[in-house]
């Protein structure tokens, strides 16, 4: 939800018919209204994410897709396109 979405909430429309507007999920909708009802607008920003955090650095992911982006053979490498098994072979400096 925007900005814009504020009219919306305010003027008594249902979490079904938001969600059909914007094209969320109705339980997108339901969630984002629940959490600016208990905290306003601070309350909708990114939360910390769960789960294993990222393996690689922003440095070294920009570094992998640029190889995988160029013609193996301007690397030296003899083959006509990269696969999973050359990319990982070459490596990421870390």
């Amino acid at each position: 939800m925007t900005c814009e979405d504020r009219p919306a909430r305010s003027t008594g429309r249902s979490n079904a018919r938001i969600a059909r507007e914007t094209g969320l999920h109705l339980d997108t909708v339901r969630a984002w209204r629940d959490r600016f009802a208990h905290g306003g607008l601070p309350a909708l920003a990114d939360r910390k994410r769960t789960g294993r955090p990222a393996g690689f650095t922003p440095v070294q992911v920009a570094e992998a897709k640029a190889l995988a982006c160029q013609l193996p053979a301007k690397t030296g490498t003899p083959l006509s396109r990269w696969s999973c098994p050359e990319l990982t072979a070459r490596g990421i400096d870390g």
